[in-house]
């Protein structure tokens, strides 16, 4: 099976510095049986054959990569790991740094965290090469299904707005900021040569308050969750580059968008394609009030609302997963091996147009993740690779009336203490959208406390 376009590019940039690893971290009140757990955890690998694929090797005078769909494991990828202090922090880290092969099948590996007497971590590490974070989160559904023994409830499929008003630019009518060059995300204050020769990624992990959600009023709501993210992320980046003497700029996120539906006959692989959402208000006035000490409630609400108009045009519009300038490098007109110099050359070329962040979310978990006697999931964790020049990705998703957050970097742009800073500059960015009230226009915030709902009425309700 060839490999598709978003596969291609990740085969041709990967790197031992950076790992293109995705980590999901599943919270569990009880402790697992492992041999149960394998048994489940085999079936559900059995259920979704095409994640039971390696890639097929060969040389770089072919014309395409390829998988090869195998029907069983290459062994056992479940590891229990045993109790201590420090368990759970090395298998962080391990997620960070140690990718899956491509060359074994399945091509991730789950560890199992036990404490001394309740409490278990699952840990699911994933090559981003061949799948993403919703496969694997599937995958993890489909284990507890089959370790609880109960089948879970059906997942409604993704809802998408079939009619949308066209994405404003990010200046008024004159388009400039859409033409300019992202801001970067201003390094430490390391020295150059340190953060040159620093390796891997570091990762902060934060369980915040679901940001509160605007009422609707007969159609859809201002704003929703997933916006609030994207201008807390560039309020964050904002304060940040100010903070280290780097004047502000224009800042464009990425942010997946995935229409797979989420039952057992989701597609497993990479299935999202990724849109760059630019995050500058209409009024350019409005960048002094946003970074200031207190940012403005009124520009932050205007903010929302521009945002909330883009993505809606971005998530109804159809679209290259990674555009059309991918699918010519990876077109198999050329060997691989030619193809893998010029995707790397053109991304080398193109570092100053990245994106200032990748901002991706699950949204509220589709799944109820139940384990029988292991009980059912308290917080699901997740992160996506932070590679330079972008270096920084935030990830969210939420469990029990909670978000979890992931603030994950390139340790060649930050080091462990800028990045808890940044992550504190995230809460407070995040704090920020969450009070600030729709307008006089518009429908107030919803005040019903979040959590307040059944597990049953989450998953009637689209993420």
């Amino acid at each position: 099976m060839p490999f598709p376009t978003v596969d291609e590019v990740s085969r041709h940039c990967l790197s031992d510095d950076e790992p293109e690893s995705v980590h999901i971290e599943v919270h569990l009140p009880g402790r697992l049986d492992p041999v149960r757990l394998r048994a489940a955890f085999r079936q559900a690998l059995l259920t979704h054959p095409r994640v039971l694929a390696r890639e097929v090797p060969g040389r770089g005078h072919r014309r395409s990569f390829a998988w090869e769909l195998t029907g069983r494991p290459d062994g056992d990828p479940v590891r229990f790991v045993g109790p201590g202090p420090d368990a759970l922090t090395q298998a962080r880290a391990r997620a960070l740094t140690e990718c899956p092969p491509l060359t074994l099948v399945p091509p991730m590996r789950l560890e199992v965290v036990q404490g001394e007497e309740s409490g278990t971590v699952l840990l699911l590490t994933l090559h981003h090469t061949a799948l993403d974070a919703p496969s694997g989160l599937r995958v993890l559904a489909t284990t507890a299904e089959q370790y609880g023994g109960t089948a879970a409830l059906p997942v409604p499929g993704r809802v998408r707005p079939e009619h949308s008003d066209p994405a404003p630019s990010g200046t008024g009518a004159t388009g400039r900021t859409v033409r300019a060059r992202p801001v970067r995300v201003a390094p430490d204050s390391r020295p150059g040569p340190v953060r040159a020769r620093a390796v891997g990624n570091g990762m902060v992990q934060a369980d915040l308050p679901v940001p509160r959600r605007v009422a609707r009023n007969g159609g859809l709501p201002p704003w929703t969750v997933n916006d609030q993210l994207l201008v807390a992320t560039s309020l964050m980046v904002g304060r940040w580059n100010v903070s280290q003497g780097r004047p502000a700029g224009p800042v464009r996120l990425t942010m997946p968008v995935d229409d797979r539906p989420r039952g057992t006959d989701m597609p497993m692989g990479n299935g999202t394609r990724l849109v760059e959402v630019a995050m500058t208000s209409e009024d350019p006035r409005d960048t002094e009030l946003l970074l200031g000490e207190r940012p403005d409630p009124e520009a932050v609400a205007r903010l929302l609302r521009t945002t909330a108009r883009r993505t809606r045009a971005l998530k109804s519009a159809n679209g290259a997963p990674m555009g059309a300038g991918a699918n010519l490098l990876t077109a198999p007109l050329l060997p691989v091996g030619v193809r893998g110099v010029l995707t790397r050359g053109a991304r080398r070329a193109a570092a100053s147009w990245t994106s200032t962040a990748l901002v991706t979310n699950i949204g509220r978990v589709p799944y109820a993740l139940d384990f029988g006697d292991a009980g059912r999931a308290t917080a699901v964790w997740f992160s996506a690779p932070a590679r330079m020049p972008r270096g920084l990705s935030v990830a969210a998703a939420s469990t029990g009336g909670r978000l979890q957050v992931t603030l994950r970097w390139s340790r060649a742009l930050l080091g462990d203490t800028a990045g808890a800073e940044l992550a504190g500059l995230f809460a407070e960015s995040l704090s920020t959208t969450s009070l600030t009230q729709a307008g006089d226009d518009t429908p107030r915030p919803d005040t019903t406390p979040v959590g307040t709902r059944s597990t049953q009425d989450n998953h009637k309700r689209p993420s």
